[in-house]
């Protein structure tokens, strides 16, 4: 049972923040998405190229991303993905927002168990 809750609590968290991940991945470099794929998992924020795509499709049609087809030495053409001005200023939203909240819950989570509690 503690299990199953860990599991859904780290999907859950991982929905809120791999859009704001891959935007970090592209941020110096162009990419194309098996390589976005192959750096998330080797952060352990392992996931698919099927839920790479729809993602990297929505980043393009709200203009956080472009692309640009290449040819590729090992295979059929590749879409490369390259963060916009618009998605560079959605990124550094969310990198202050993000420390923000990870303050917060940093400080709520490291209270001792019995601290003080407000109201009583």
């Amino acid at each position: 049972m503690v299990v199953d809750r860990q599991n859904r609590l780290s999907g859950d968290l991982m929905r809120g923040v791999v859009e704001h991940c891959v935007l970090a991945l592209i941020r110096d470099g162009d990419a194309y998405a098996y390589d976005i794929v192959r750096r998330l998992g080797d952060r352990a924020l392992v996931t698919t190229e099927g839920t790479i795509y729809p993602l990297l499709a929505r980043l393009r049609r709200d203009g956080l991303v472009t692309t640009e087809w290449r040819e590729s030495n090992d295979g059929p053409p590749r879409r490369y993905y390259r963060l916009t001005e618009d998605g560079g200023a959605a990124l550094a939203a969310f990198a202050d927002a993000w420390s923000k909240f990870r303050a917060a819950v940093d400080g709520i989570v490291a209270e001792p168990v019995g601290g003080a509690r407000h109201g009583r």
